[in-house]
């Protein structure tokens, strides 16, 4: 008897040391993921890294005879925007062989998991809360 539940434990064991390994090795290759974009007219190249983060920016030298100010920051957040989908492909990707087979890995990545675009809408504010009668300024709890 004693036997039966020590192979039950070390069933047990082996089990949860692969499942780590196995969540080891994604978070390895998630935290190794970048993606990056460029613009059509390769003048800006900008690379994400795993949480979305911009870890690289190649602008080329005539960028800034060619581009106005605020056309070159348009393009880098663009681009960002665009690397940073990327990176939430491929994350999806290294997440879902961990996941049960009907979940959407980018959607659990981005926090919405199986909500729908009903429960993610914010709800309206409440029509009888005013705050016309509040101050902003107190001093010891108190309003001025």
């Amino acid at each position: 008897m004693e036997a039966d539940h020590r192979a039950q434990v070390e069933e047990l064991l082996a089990g949860y040391r692969r499942s780590r390994d196995q969540l080891g090795a994604v978070q390895r290759k998630l935290a190794a993921i970048q993606e990056s974009a460029a613009s059509e007219d390769g003048l800006v190249t900008v690379t994400v890294g795993a949480t979305g983060q911009l870890v690289g920016l190649v602008i080329v030298d005539n960028a800034y005879r060619q581009l106005r100010p605020h056309e070159l920051a348009r393009t880098v957040v663009a681009l960002t925007a665009a690397a940073a989908a990327k990176v939430g492909r491929a994350a999806g990707q290294a997440l879902a062989p961990v996941l049960p087979p009907d979940t959407d890995p980018e959607a659990l990545l981005r926090g919405t998991a199986d909500l729908t675009p009903a429960e993610l809408k914010p709800e309206p504010p409440d029509a009888e809360e005013t705050f016309e009668d509040l101050s902003w300024m107190r001093a010891g709890g108190k309003q001025r």
